[in-house]
């Protein structure tokens, strides 16, 4: 059965491509059997906490969920090249460069992307983000020693890297820090359970989980009433400052995304949707007014489920249902 993290490294290689003009898209032709993600066993996991600093290579294409120091080392010359980092959702990325060896003149680059992009759509996307989309970059080959350690806004980052001389390289060594109040988040697991909260702040927050899911809203407070509408032209939430929206798409930027429903006012109980989509979103608008808070929990749908929904001619499984 394959793990819950090569469902997400998957996700990453389908959608990662490259307009071969502009050097902030990627293009993977062919990624082989060889995936690009580092599977912890618990052995390893409690041997690092021991104190121990773990160490390895870096592919052209990888992923990586752990802290350490990572090298990568050109045999030939590599074009287009990314590393995946992802935390949990409590945690910040920190990525220092500790050696680099590139030719910047020659047209090496070493960025650093706070979040993730893919083909082109970004996560979080630029509606969610603190900062807008051109300092979201941090080129190396602009910067320098002027910022040698880069911090996320939220639990992914990654770089991103063009070496065409072989033997020439960097080594980063990578950290995760606490988040206090975690606003965008990719997670790492097709089920579990999660409060966001967001107090008296003009911001939009968002949970990806990238998989068909069940998610169930247990508690949401919004300084309103009940109530769970159905997206359809007429409805929804216009007008309202504060409320909560599920999405649900094949993309990675929730602004890109269909929107499934509108929870406009506050509630306790439960209100669920199975969602088929590869992407789901839970987003909560917040107009800084209140301190607004929901909690939900998730699993991913049954695959029999989907088969059967499939058998019954459902054109679009990607469509809520109650």
């Amino acid at each position: 059965m394959p793990s819950a993290f090569q469902f997400q490294c998957h996700f990453v290689l389908i959608f990662l491509a490259a307009s071969k003009g502009e050097t902030r898209y990627l293009e993977v032709r062919d990624a082989g059997e060889d995936e690009p993600f580092l599977l912890l066993s618990e052995d390893l996991k409690r041997e690092l906490s021991a104190g121990q600093i773990y160490r390895r290579s870096l592919r052209c294409i990888d992923m990586l969920s752990i802290e350490g120091q990572f090298t990568f080392t050109a045999d030939q010359p590599q074009l287009h090249c990314a590393t995946f980092f992802i935390g949990e959702p409590e945690e910040l990325i920190m990525i220092d460069y500790d050696f680099v060896n590139i030719d910047c003149q020659g047209g090496d680059f070493l960025k650093v992307f706070d979040g993730w992009i893919l083909k082109g759509e970004k996560f979080p996307s630029s509606l969610d983000h603190p900062l807008p989309t051109s300092q979201r970059y941090v080129d190396f080959c602009e910067s320098g020693n002027i910022q040698r350690s880069i911090r996320s806004s939220q639990n992914v980052a990654m770089i991103f890297f063009r070496i065409h001389q072989p033997g020439n390289g960097f080594t980063v060594t990578v950290k995760k820090n606490t988040n206090l109040f975690p606003c965008n988040v990719i997670s790492q697991t097709p089920s579990g359970r999660f409060t966001m909260v967001t107090s008296h702040q003009h911001r939009n927050c968002s949970f990806s989980i990238i998989y068909p899911v069940v998610i169930k809203i247990s508690d949401l407070i919004l300084g309103h009433l009940n109530g769970l509408f159905l997206k359809k032209p007429s409805a929804g939430c216009t007008g309202v400052g504060d409320f909560v929206e599920l999405l649900g798409g094949t993309g990675l930027d929730p602004s890109k995304m269909f929107p499934l429903a509108d929870l406009c006012h506050s509630f306790h109980g439960s209100a669920q949707m199975k969602i088929g989509c590869d992407n789901t979103v839970l987003r909560m608008v917040s107009s800084g007014k209140h301190i607004n808070r929901v909690t939900f929990e998730y699993h991913q749908l049954d695959l029999q489920e989907t088969e059967n929904r499939k058998e019954n001619s459902i054109e679009e499984f990607c469509f809520p249902s109650i």
